[in-house]
């Protein structure tokens, strides 16, 4: 499981180290693609199978379901870290989430998300307020649904 947020810089290279907490996940490879809200999604290899395996269950009959596929699919890169945690983020994903030296790296449950610094803590500060109030959630005012 992919938890917590963690501030790597990226080096003259385009490379990325990647947090101890998730070397375990990515250690034998894993897929970095475009994610939404110009972040760069970052999957196991195992979990992206997963993902590739509920994206052919959809029909490709809609021009929807046919524009995403291509947009998800055609940034998708497969690295594998170097012994020193380090992997590269391709020039066009760097390009693509507008990302400088300063990164912020998150864990979201099965994958990770690689946000250039300014943008996620704009995009934090626009969005916490809604979430301790319950009102990002859509679910009647609780942050998390359920018995909590």
């Amino acid at each position: 499981m992919l938890l917590g947020t963690f501030a790597p810089k990226l080096d003259e290279k385009g490379r990325v180290i990647l947090p101890a907490k998730f070397w375990d996940e990515f250690s034998g490879g894993l897929v970095m693609t475009r994610g939404v809200d110009r972040c760069v999604f970052v999957y196991s290899e195992k979990e992206f199978e997963k993902v590739l395996g509920a994206m052919s269950s959809v029909p490709v009959t809609t021009k929807e379901q046919r524009d995403r596929d291509r947009l998800f699919l055609s940034g998708a890169s497969q690295e594998i870290p170097d012994k020193q945690r380090r992997v590269t983020i391709p020039p066009m994903l760097r390009e693509y989430a507008a990302l400088d030296r300063e990164l912020t790296m998150i864990g979201v449950g099965t994958r990770a998300e690689i946000w250039d610094a300014r943008a996620w803590n704009e995009f934090y500060a626009a969005r916490e307020s809604g979430y301790a109030t319950g009102a990002a959630t859509g679910n009647g005012g609780e942050v998390i649904a359920g018995p909590f």
